[in-house]
């Protein structure tokens, strides 16, 4: 009796925990049901919460050399100015094109078999005793059996394509020259929002004169698609599923 109580209570604090957790999202969708979901504000990247400047390995820097009668300076990419992004602030066009497609399987089988037998059959006179005195003392010493097996299979069928374009803001410059990018993009239909983050350090040298790089060259690149609205809830299982699935050991 006192194991079941103690398994209602604890699935009745589980359930307080998870409504609790979820109470303020909870209250915030009611309050905008029959509404559309709304667009964030325009903010600078470097003020949201857990910002952090990029720090990467950086060469010594090198002091810029002219050359007696020449126009041309040691470092300069044109005669003229460049209007590629170059500063913090400026804008450039991210093009994301990515096409992944993996197909893995793998099994795993395993299997072992132990035996060890001393080959002693009788322990200090054990076939002398008799009644209840027989039965303590082993037959046989130190005589062991094993046998284990195991057969591991996973299989992966993965498929992405994501071919789009998003503007991206200058919010560091690195002492080697290179550029921090970060952009946003929100498209509302209907009831549903889609987002479109893309992050990372590019060169200045593979931006190309439309002021446009391709996200294959973009370094520490964090590129995320998703949305959030009337379908994104629905796919997503309710909260108590959710706990369901973290807590239950089966």
């Amino acid at each position: 009796m006192s194991s079941k109580l103690n398994r209602v209570i604890l699935t009745t604090a589980l359930l307080t925990t998870a409504a609790l957790t979820s109470g303020c999202s909870a209250i915030n969708r009611l309050s905008a049901i029959g509404e559309k979901p709304a667009l964030t504000s325009i903010d600078n990247p470097t003020t949201q919460p857990g910002y952090k400047p990029v720090q990467m390995p950086m060469p010594v820097p090198e002091a810029a050399s002219y050359n007696a009668n020449s126009l041309w300076r040691n470092g300069s990419r044109a005669f003229f100015k460049d209007q590629r992004a170059h500063q913090v602030g400026d804008i450039l066009t991210v093009t994301v094109n990515f096409t992944d497609k993996a197909n893995i399987a793998n099994e795993t089988q395993r299997s072992r078999a132990n035996k060890e037998d001393t080959g002693l059959t009788d322990f200090a006179g054990s076939k002398l005793l008799t009644g209840a005195a027989a039965s303590v003392f082993p037959g046989r010493l130190l005589t062991a059996d094993s046998t284990s097996s195991s057969d591991g299979k996973g299989t992966v069928q993965r498929q992405e394509n994501l071919q789009t374009s998003v503007a991206a803001v200058v919010t560091q410059l690195l002492p080697n020259g290179n550029l921090v990018v970060e952009g946003k993009q929100e498209i509302r239909v209907n009831f549903e929002v889609r987002e479109l983050v893309v992050a990372g350090i590019v060169r200045p040298e593979d931006i190309q004169s439309d002021n446009t790089i391709d996200s294959s060259k973009i370094a520490q690149a964090r590129i995320a698609y998703g949305g959030r609205g009337q379908l994104t809830d629905v796919q997503q299982p309710r909260y108590g599923q959710q706990v369901l699935d973290v807590l239950l050991p089966f």
